[in-house]
């Protein structure tokens, strides 16, 4: 069963058709609906009348976090406040939060978008799914909620936490798809172990993992710990939520709804865009949203794009695992560091768990210092300490080879990081910058 096969499987011509009509109503909506991008669209000089292709959207100017900080907290919606059903919030690190509404229709459509993507990871009508993304002004557990009221399943609202009640209500339930961040999976399946739970055992056949960045080696950790299939979801509370992109079982790729979400790879600096297959910024303009849609939005995210048909059927463009963020990102001795680098270091040496810390810090005025701590089985801690030092002299060497600096590296036993059932922190700057 594919989800909306006559657009996800639609050839390119066609596809352009449905982009370049969504786009022809959509500015003329927000220039007369939002004085914000009235003001944006004059000062480029774009008449909204003038916008007639998809491939005009290039002449549009791009809209950043700062645009919804900086006009938080209505400034950016379109529609008038009566027609707002629903509102969520992202907060952020410092200044004002993001602000996200939905109309009756958006609502629809993100219940339309996240039953795709339930059906892109192998959901079929009648399945029991667990939904332990958090609930509230979080996007991802309502999210998920609707899209599995869209497609039919049966919903078991979890939300995040109490880890104890999660795995027995996966062992009396029998839900075969499981929705929650990869860092917490593997937390439970740690904490399974611990109350006697053989992982693998279990009953999630199909995990849909999002809202933070993952490697492939993360997924082979999920798979073997599960005996699973690790899909992973994409979106952002400011484009919908999640429910822009899922992988299908292929695992090659996430599928992108661009017709009602039209991707663009750019090079962070110049904001042009790239060639085919190489790494940039996902740009994303909302083609049909009404509440708070947005043009060109710079998601910070750095991703590849394949236009090829997938062999599952889909000819929807597909964008690559995450591979880091431009804000995200940390510059150490003017070398830019993320922390997908050190994970795929770690997880090919024997013996390191997927777990790890990277501390920045700059005492004295002197050289920014790089610690990464690392989790390791508890038999190494049991060896001899010059086995201890090897491994970890061999991770420091090849954590050096790939950011090309210096690095500290420290061995911890297992369950020393904090876990976090949501995101996890991976990055502690200390630095006063």
């Amino acid at each position: 069963m594919i989800w909306k096969e006559d657009v996800e499987c639609l050839d390119p011509a066609g596809l352009k058709a449905v982009q370049s009509e969504h786009l022809k109503k959509l500015i003329p909506y927000i220039y007369h609906h939002c004085p914000v991008y009235k003001q944006k669209l004059d000062v480029a000089g774009v008449a909204p009348d003038s916008i007639r292709s998809i491939d005009d959207i290039k002449r549009l100017p791009f809209t950043t976090k700062e645009d919804m900080r900086d006009n938080y907290p209505y400034g950016l919606f379109s529609a008038p406040q009566e027609q707002i059903h629903e509102i969520h919030v992202s907060s952020g690190t410092t200044g004002n939060p993001t602000l996200v509404g939905y109309t009756k229709d958006d609502l629809a459509l993100w219940g339309d978008v996240m039953a795709r993507v339930l059906c892109c990871a192998g959901a079929e009508p009648g399945d029991t799914i667990q939904i332990a993304y958090g609930y509230g002004l979080f996007t991802g557990g309502l999210g998920f909620h609707y899209g599995a009221l869209t497609m039919g399943l049966r919903i078991i609202p979890t939300s995040s936490g109490q880890t104890a009640r999660q795995l027995k209500i996966m062992q009396d339930f029998k839900p075969r798809i499981i929705g929650c961040t990869p860092s917490y999976a593997l937390y439970m399946a740690e904490e399974a172990k611990d109350m006697g739970i053989d992982p693998r055992q279990g009953n999630w056949k199909i995990g849909v993992f999002g809202a933070e960045p993952w490697s492939e080696s993360m997924r082979h950790e999920i798979e073997e710990a599960w005996n699973m299939l690790a899909t992973d979801v994409y979106g952002l509370s400011e484009i919908i939520g999640p429910g822009v992109a899922q992988e299908c079982a292929h695992k090659d790729g996430l599928h992108t709804f661009s017709d009602v979400f039209f991707p663009e790879i750019v090079d962070p600096t110049t904001g042009e865009e790239v060639r085919e297959g190489a790494d940039g910024e996902l740009v994303i303009t909302t083609l049909t949203k009404q509440g708070i849609p947005l043009i060109r939005y710079r998601t910070r995210d750095i991703v590849s794009i394949n236009h090829q048909k997938c062999r599952c059927g889909r000819t929807s463009p597909r964008i690559s695992k995450i591979k880091g963020r431009t804000d995200d990102m940390i510059v150490v001795r003017g070398i830019n560091v993320f922390p997908s680098q050190i994970e795929h270091v770690l997880v090919g040496i024997e013996g390191t768990q997927p777990h790890y810390q990277i501390v920045v810090d700059r005492k004295a005025r002197k050289l920014d210092e790089v610690e990464v701590l690392v989790e390791v089985e508890q038999k190494f801690f049991s060896d001899e300490i010059k086995h201890l030092n090897e491994i970890r002299d061999k991770i420091r060497k090849e954590i050096e080879a790939v950011l090309s600096i210096g690095v500290k590296v420290t061995l911890v036993e297992p369950k020393t990081i904090e876990r976090s059932m949501g995101k996890s922190k991976r990055i502690v700057d200390k630095r006063t910058l």
